[in-house]
């Protein structure tokens, strides 16, 4: 292998490590998708076939992103390079370090925007906007909003510049010390709203909503939607992980702290989704599969009209800005190390460049919901085509590149090395996992994203 050299900090800790990953998996996908989604197919069923998918599919593909970061020392795309010519695997490999960094800056693009959304929300439940508002009024609000491309480029800059100013200043003082302060703040808040869910909502039915086991609700779509959110919300394909896993103390077992990530990361989903539901639950004019308009049109209109709603609104949108942030940090975090090694800018030029084409970039999705509404390329607006090309195409695309390089290019005595000394029933298990069950599963996860749009 071509040298090895670490040209970045370590982690101050362990728990840095698991708070600053977490950070990365905890996201908007958790708060606002998975909710919906669990709502749309059926509540406890799902969340079922969601825990296995990340068990069994997506937690060996973050093993396997993780090691490739300790084992390269480098950035994805550096990491890659080097792996590759130490291994005689194909160079065609490279494009897992190259698509991993141009996901994460695309991703970041558009969740800056969303993000903005959440942010501006908190300024309307402050003022007091959705006091014993309808429906109607909550959806010309989010409408509204959208509309108005000048406040949503505020909205979008804003968070964007939330995101560089913790970056430039690195890994323990910038990405280390956010998530040591963001991670447990998101647990206090989480652990209050749902306090507020069992004292105002309906926790007993949103309890039985998610976790009855009711099989007949279950479709073959839905067993497809757990296993591809499953993949998204562990920031897999990112090179995230692969850049955090870099970061990682040498001490530190991979096993033992990737668990603990993806136990935290389906804790947040699975929290979110009560105190989601059982405010929605109370209110009986909102459904539970209100899609992606419940968390901006529906929930405003069950905190508007609760005792306390707007003071716990506030918080849920602090929440929700919070996760966004942590993980808006990592989509970053990649193309920066790239930088920093390959083309000598120092941290400050390098995260002040990359945000301002992540800004101008998510500009295209900005306008998609107001002066480019109607130009479509292929069926999608700007905003649908970066979503649907990163989270269909680029993500499982790199997740399975990443199974095959490792369960089956690298020399087996390097990844050893990495991992047998953690646990060997572990490390058998998770080889089989990921030669076997991971790349058939992400396959699948490919084919059914990609195949609906092409007929």
């Amino acid at each position: 292998m071509k040298n090895t050299k670490n040209f970045h900090a370590s982690w101050s800790s362990r728990w840095t490590f698991i708070l600053a990953a977490a950070g990365s998996a905890v996201g908007l996908g958790n708060i606002w998708k998975f909710p919906y989604i669990a709502g749309e197919n059926g509540g406890g069923a799902f969340v079922i076939v969601y825990i296995l998918c990340i068990v069994i599919i997506a937690l060996p593909i973050m093993v396997a992103e993780v090691t490739l970061g300790r084992m390269g020392k480098k950035s994805p795309v550096n990491t890659i390079r080097d792996l590759i010519q130490s291994s005689d695997a194909h160079k065609s490999f490279n494009i897992i370090g190259w698509m991993g960094v141009s996901a994460g800056l695309l991703i970041l693009s558009y969740y800056a925007v969303i993000a903005g959304w959440a942010l501006s929300y908190i300024e309307h439940m402050i003022s007091g906007t959705f006091h014993n508002i309808n429906a109607e009024n909550a959806g010309l609000i989010f409408d509204n909003l959208l509309k108005n491309k000048n406040e949503l480029i505020f909205w979008q800059s804003l968070f964007m510049l939330m995101t560089v100013i913790v970056v430039i200043f690195g890994i323990n003082k910038g990405l280390g010390l956010a998530a040591q302060i963001l991670m447990p703040l998101l647990f206090i808040l989480l652990i209050g709203l749902l306090i507020f869910g069992y004292q105002q909502g309906d926790l007993a039915k949103a309890f039985s909503f998610l976790f009855g086991f009711n099989f007949e609700s279950l479709s073959w779509k839905a067993v497809l939607v757990a296993l591809g959110h499953a993949f998204f919300t562990l920031s897999i394909g990112m090179g995230a992980m692969m850049t955090y896993g870099v970061y990682m103390p040498a001490d530190s077992r991979v096993f033992s702290n990737v668990l603990m990530v993806g136990i935290l990361d389906t804790l947040v989903a699975l929290i979110a989704g009560l105190v989601i539901f059982s405010i929605v639950f109370v209110n009986p004019s909102i459904e539970s599969s209100a899609g992606p308009g419940l968390m901006f049109v529906s929930l405003p209109v069950a905190f508007g009209n609760m005792l306390g709603g707007l003071i716990f609104g506030t918080i849920f949108f602090v929440l929700v800005t919070l996760a966004a942030w942590s993980s808006s940090i990592s989509l970053i975090e990649p193309a920066i190390a790239y930088l920093i090694e390959s083309r000598k800018c120092t941290r400050l030029m390098a995260s002040l460049a990359l945000g301002f084409i992540a800004w101008i970039i998510g500009l295209g999705s900005v306008f998609s919901f107001n002066i480019w509404a109607e130009e479509k390329i292929a069926g999608f607006n700007f905003f649908e085509l970066i979503d649907f090309i990163t989270a269909n195409i680029m993500l499982p695309l790199s997740g399975l590149l990443v199974a095959i390089l490792i369960g089956w290019k690298i020399k087996s005595k390097m990844v050893e090395d990495q991992l047998l000394s953690d646990s060997p029933r572990l490390f058998f298990a998770w080889k089989w996992a990921i030669k076997f069950v991971s790349p058939l599963a992400v396959i699948v996860v490919l084919v059914m994203g990609i195949y609906p749009r092409l007929v």
